[in-house]
């Protein structure tokens, strides 16, 4: 199989989960940076749009094949690349581990990204201080029902079970972007506890958006 290629931007969480699972499987892949802010983005260029036509990251492509959606590239690398694995064998854990990655890919991460606070400043007038107040309202919001959902498990160092899975890489990246945004995560122990054994784990170290080629200060 072709050498797998990852664009991404350093501070993209969607770009940060689909890392730490790359990382997680000890994946090689060439990192391509794409620029979100500078020049108005990367990701609108003609060349960027002709590879995800969504001008978004990330976008992992191998052989001249090109897959889009961090979800749907995690399944094809847990499909692909089964060792190990990061989603259990159990059909009802699965579900589990789908249902919090879910709700932090699809709930919450789309509420606070930059295309959403462009269009909150230039068409609906909002200010600085009213995106961030957004931004830290449905970030909290749904950290606490994933804290909810982790009270339910087994309490331990993983979402689900005794080993990273996908819902870890999701809620890893989403504690990233909760510190950017001004949300602590230890007001939920559940997810403070996941979060410190995760950090000291070397692949999410690898990861991380601090450690990554294009990072800036």
């Amino acid at each position: 199989m072709s050498r797998l290629r990852l664009y991404s931007y350093w501070r993209s969480s969607a770009s940060h989960r689909v890392r730490i699972v790359l990382q997680l499987k000890g994946l090689d892949y060439e990192y391509v940076p794409v620029n979100l802010v500078a020049g108005g983005g990367e990701q609108y260029s003609a060349a960027y749009r002709a590879l995800n036509p969504q001008s978004r990251v990330p976008t992992l492509e191998m052989g001249g094949v090109v897959l889009t959606q961090s979800m749907a590239i995690m399944e094809w690398l847990e499909e692909t690349y089964p060792d190990p694995p990061l989603l259990p064998r159990d059909p009802m854990l699965r579900a589990r581990v789908r249902a919090m990655a879910q709700l932090l890919v699809a709930d919450v991460q789309p509420l606070q990204n930059n295309s959403v606070a462009r269009y909150l400043q230039e068409r609906m007038h909002q200010d600085d201080g009213a995106v961030e107040a957004w931004r830290r309202h449905w970030v909290a919001r749904g950290l606490a029902a994933l804290e909810a959902m982790l009270e339910r498990e087994p309490a331990g160092d993983c979402c689900v079970g005794a080993r990273p899975t996908l819902a870890d890489a999701c809620l890893l990246a989403q504690c990233a972007s909760a510190h950017r945004f001004g949300v602590d995560t230890g007001a939920y122990p559940r997810i403070a506890r996941i979060e410190k054994a995760c950090n000291a784990n070397p692949a999410f170290q690898r990861a991380a958006p601090g450690a990554q080629p294009d990072a800036t200060a």
